[in-house]
């Protein structure tokens, strides 16, 4: 018979700062998973849940499927890979209760023409996952799609993939602002990258989770395993992240994506959320570039919602009304679409690679 912490699964992770690795994913990690995810939106046997994320990656394989399977629901599959007007069409001819996506699926589904809102009276709950959710998109998934129990869920491949969850009943301000607390049976805890100390509410540092969603370790690769773990067995996400004194926990960051320009730290995600706050933007990317002056600079990525125009000034201007000036992008690049992962998370290093070549420029030699 298989045992509860024998590898099922070997599971890529989604390669948004580089190359996929391989996942050595139990039973114990998966299963466990699935039920409380599932937990935290109150899913039951008489749930339909739609599912438009991948079946290859955690998201969909185990939230989905296992997730479905643990508490009785049906699933639904609008299409072979996500087309946000079948994904619509299926919500609503199939009268699904919940619906899974990241941000950009969200986006696009809000933005699709054929979108009606206040018109999925079905749609109860959900998961919105894989990267950041910007606040006004939460909103609007809230009131117009009328998902008024949708939960945040934050985790990795490596943790099977969910480490803490908002939950059902939890205030919007709680789904807007943070990514909930750590699922039963998960520990989490905020240290400081470089001494590894723990640290208390309201410091910034980096997540760290124990417990039953933390795999055995990458295949064939003891050396990148060994260096994701602290002694006391706490697992690294590489995410800079604060607890609030209620619990929760807010993700403030990746630390490789952090830009370091003239000796000052700035965190893409507070400029994208500020860009959100334009009514002609649809999306956008906040990366860094190497500059001859500061060591880094911003550059970011704009996408426009249809029939809307904006110049890279005026991008520009709208920065410095709201952020300290160091935080306004140093470059704006509009496009229509963004290098992604088949997931839907989007490929930073794709986008700095891209406008390197673009500006002529070399990585910086560092110390």
């Amino acid at each position: 018979a298989p045992r509860p912490d024998e590898v099922i699964n070997i599971q890529y992770t989604s390669g948004t700062t580089g190359y996929p690795k391989a996942a050595q994913l139990t039973h114990r990690n998966i299963l466990f998973n699935g039920w409380y995810v599932t937990g935290c939106q109150n899913i039951t046997s008489t749930d339909r849940m739609c599912i438009p994320v991948p079946y290859y990656h955690c998201f969909g394989c185990v939230m989905g499927t296992l997730g479905a399977v643990t508490r009785g629901a049906a699933m639904v599959i609008p299409a072979e890979y996500f087309d946000a007007g079948k994904s619509l069409k299926a919500i609503e001819e199939e009268r699904c209760t919940t619906v899974y996506g990241v941000p950009t699926m969200f986006i696009a589904m809000l933005e699709h023409k054929h979108f009606k809102p206040k018109t999925y009276p079905s749609l109860r709950s959900g998961i919105m996952a894989g990267s950041p959710c910007p606040i006004e998109v939460m909103k609007r998934v809230v009131s117009d799609m009328g998902v008024r129990e949708i939960t945040i869920a934050y985790g990795q491949t490596e943790t099977a993939p969910v480490i803490t969850q908002t939950r059902a009943e939890d205030s919007l301000e709680q789904r807007v602002e943070t990514i909930g607390r750590p699922l039963p049976g998960v520990e989490a805890k905020i240290i400081d990258p470089t001494t590894l100390q723990t640290l208390g509410d309201n410091e910034q540092g980096e997540l760290c989770a124990r417990g039953h969603g933390v795999m055995k370790g990458y295949y064939k690769d003891d050396a990148s395993t060994e260096k994701g773990f602290l002694p006391d067995g706490f697992w690294r996400t590489g995410d800079l992240a604060t607890r609030r004194p209620d619990g929760n926990y807010k993700i403030t960051g990746r630390i490789k994506e952090m830009i370091c320009r003239g000796g000052e730290n700035i965190y893409p995600r507070e400029i994208e959320e500020f860009l959100f706050t334009h009514p002609a933007i649809e999306q956008s990317a906040i990366f860094g570039i190497p500059d001859d002056k500061f060591g880094e600079t911003s550059a970011a990525w704009v996408s426009l919602k249809h029939g809307h125009s904006l110049t890279e000034q005026e991008v520009k201007d709208f920065c410095r009304k709201g952020l300290a000036h160091y935080k306004c992008p140093a470059h704006v690049r509009f496009v229509t679409e963004f290098p992604q992962t088949v997931s839907g998370k989007l490929q930073k290093f794709k986008m700095r690679e891209a406008m390197m070549a673009e500006l002529g420029l070399k990585e910086q030699k560092t110390a």
